[in-house]
């Protein structure tokens, strides 16, 4: 999907997605997490540094509304700052 922006992607164990903004264009990847805390994310999310490096820079949250139904949040820091994000089903 050529030029998407601000998107992210389930599959499976795995997602890919974009953050972008004036001052950054963030390609993510992230990874299911598998813990028994129950505060821990269900996906941890990676970018690549300025040298092309894995790098971790967030994570995805599974959360239940007031009204019972599953969302998803994101925390994400993007080396201008953080973002945090509800994410629509």
């Amino acid at each position: 999907m050529a030029d998407m922006t601000n998107y992210i992607r389930f599959n499976g164990d795995e997602l890919s997605g974009n953050l972008a903004s004036l001052n950054y264009d963030i390609d993510v990847i992230g990874e299911r997490f598998h813990s028994d805390n129950e505060k821990a994310p269900l996906f941890r999310l990676f970018g690549s540094s300025p040298r092309g490096r894995k790098i971790e820079i967030g994570g995805i949250w599974q959360k239940v509304s007031q009204k019972e139904k599953p969302y998803y949040t994101l925390s994400v820091n993007t080396g201008f700052g953080k973002i945090n994000a509800n994410l629509g089903r």
